[in-house]
């Protein structure tokens, strides 16, 4: 597919990875809308290829099937003031201690003061979809222009060994315009919020094919040169293999199921909470694939073959995102109530 070959020889480059997002986010299929197994896929790929590639393109994707989504539930209020289609975009939802960014009416629009933590590439960005407090005591999305005078982005003492490329920082804003996506309590609430962690989910899988591709190709060149895998090195492939090909599996039946209408349609089986179940099966399986692979490669590759020390320690941070044990918590409290399948 040549956008997936741009992928691969813009790696490494986030001003040309950030160039191609318009493409992707014009030409890829939005989450819910018929084809959501193929915008998995892709982002899968991508994943495969660059880690660090899907966390650039992942968050301008979701951003698009957001502002869609606005724009179909209430299409006389979210008209842009700048170009959407042609520029690149984030997603801010983060909080955190200390940092809060309000949003405050101001004649017929909205200003947003404050801060916002954990913005990614918010130096490099033309626009985001943010979250912010509202008047009434909750929190909305809006769209903002990052290019805004009234932004001012912290540059990150990004210590990371993982996505070194992608930075997370905290972002200010004095009086910044800001356009309202679907009112208070819509982007938690719409079916597309556990679409969209899916999605992220369909990442972290696909940065774990990528590293069992570096195993199978190792064992491969060893076999080549007269060193056969033992057994030992044998059962690592086949366990990664299954628990990789299960946790795809799953991913495209769910893909089917927000496609045809019956996820979240069953009695006491929400959305959200098989966004849960998808997105700890998933972090579970990508945890097992590294350990696999990392404990039988050793140390060499990681010291010495420079993309697979890259792909290992993007992943390690990436599926960071999921909140291992509180996010179980979390899907176990649904499950009490008897938000489950079983």
């Amino acid at each position: 597919m040549p956008f997936l070959e741009s992928v691969a020889a813009a790696a490494g480059d986030v001003p040309a990875l950030l160039a191609l997002a318009p493409e992707a986010g014009r030409t890829w299929p939005h989450p819910g809308d018929g084809q959501t197994v193929v915008l998995w896929e892709l982002l899968a790929s991508v994943a495969a290829i660059d880690v660090a590639a899907a966390r650039v393109l992942e968050p301008h994707l979701d951003a698009v099937a957001i502002l869609a989504q606005a724009a179909r539930e209430f299409p006389a209020d979210t008209t842009l003031p700048f170009d959407a289609a042609n520029t690149s975009w984030g997603v801010f939802a983060a909080e955190a201690p200390g940092a809060r960014l309000e949003a405050r009416s101001a004649g017929a629009g909205t200003l947003l003061s404050g801060s916002k933590p954990w913005c990614s590439l918010a130096a490099q960005l033309d626009c985001a979809v943010i979250t912010a407090h509202t008047d009434d005591g909750g929190r909305a999305a809006f769209a903002v222009d990052l290019r805004h005078p009234g932004v001012a982005c912290e540059e990150p003492a990004w210590i990371a060994r993982g996505l070194r490329e992608i930075p997370s920082g905290t972002v200010h804003f004095d009086q910044v315009p800001a356009t309202l996506l679907g009112g208070t309590g819509w982007y938690h609430g719409r079916p597309g919020f556990a679409w969209g962690g899916m999605g992220v989910a369909a990442c972290w899988l696909g940065g774990a094919v990528g590293v069992a591709r570096d195993f199978r190709t190792g064992l491969l060149a060893g076999a080549g040169a007269g060193r056969e895998p033992d057994q030992v090195a044998l059962a690592a492939l086949g366990e990664a293999d299954r628990t990789l090909t299960a946790s795809l599996q799953y991913l495209a039946r769910t893909a089917g199921r927000i496609d045809d209408g019956s996820l979240g349609s069953g009695a006491g089986q929400s959305t959200w909470s098989e966004a849960q179940r998808i997105r700890g099966t998933v972090a579970a399986a990508v945890e097992r694939v590294l350990h696999l692979v990392g404990s039988n490669r050793g140390p060499g590759p990681l010291a010495f073959d420079e993309p697979y020390a890259k792909r290992m320690a993007d992943l390690a941070l990436y599926v960071r995102q999921h909140h291992g044990a509180r996010d179980d918590a979390q899907l176990g409290r649904l499950t009490l109530k008897g938000d489950c399948p079983w």
